[in-house]
């Protein structure tokens, strides 16, 4: 009986453990494929006041962007170790990228993204979320952007931004989230105001997010937990 109870409990152990939520990644825009170069850098996208139709390289998603001055003129720079980014210039406050993507089936959000700008472009920005696309709301401080920093053969750690969002529950299991990098006000990196000619750019936006585990467990898990039940089960022998 000793151990029977032992051996079930093992397997409840190791059950537990293969549901371990493991982080994946929901969408990744690296700015190093057609799918998110295209409508950056695409006939007739320059200069303009809007983006839109800019996919993820990794997952599924679509990235857009808003400028008050139709004249704005969007490119892929250098990138934080890669050769490309997503950069603009013209930047009011209140501009912004944004990026949009179905977590059904996820939940723990976390999120990363790089940004630098010249020395004349804004410095001060935030970061918000939102379940409709209109109405956002505001997660952490202000970030102060970098001086450039962006190299293609050079990462550049201190230019990176990352959020937990595991607390945010509402985010997790939705048919669409959406993300946006936010010019805050007209200080510029140099802490003057922000001038036409000054760029920013990002890279790197990256949303991963943990699987949550269905009612059934798939036959991987099964495996895992039967292994290490038997595992568990040796170890009580042993000691007995």
């Amino acid at each position: 009986m000793q151990k029977l109870s032992a051996l079930l409990i093992c397997s409840s152990i190791a059950l537990l453990t293969s549901l371990d939520l493991k982080a994946d990644t929901l969408a990744a825009w690296t700015f190093q494929t057609s799918a998110s170069t295209n409508n950056i850098i695409g006939t007739g996208k320059t200069p303009a006041s809007t983006q839109t139709g800019i996919l993820a390289d990794i997952g599924s998603g679509t990235a857009s962007a808003f400028h008050a001055t139709a004249g704005s003129v969007w490119s892929t720079p250098t990138g934080n170790g890669s050769s490309s980014s997503w950069s603009v210039n013209n930047w009011s406050a209140g501009d912004y990228y944004q990026f949009s993507l179905s977590t059904i089936g996820y939940t723990n959000l976390t999120l990363t993204y790089d940004q630098v700008g010249s020395s004349t472009g804004p410095g001060r920005f935030y970061f918000a979320y939102s379940l409709d696309g209109s109405n956002f709301t505001i997660s952490g401080a202000t970030n102060t952007v970098l001086v450039s920093g962006f190299s293609a053969g050079t990462t550049n750690s201190a230019a990176t931004f990352s959020y937990d969002l595991s607390a945010i529950t509402s985010l997790a299991n939705q048919s669409s989230v959406y993300f946006r990098v936010v010019d805050a006000n007209t200080t510029s990196i140099g802490n003057g105001t922000v001038a036409t000619a000054g760029t920013d750019r990002i890279d790197n936006f990256i949303v991963s997010g943990a699987l949550i585990p269905s009612a059934v467990p798939e036959p991987s898990m099964l495996v895992l937990a039967t292994l290490g039940g038997m595992a568990c089960l040796v170890a009580v022998r042993r000691k007995h």
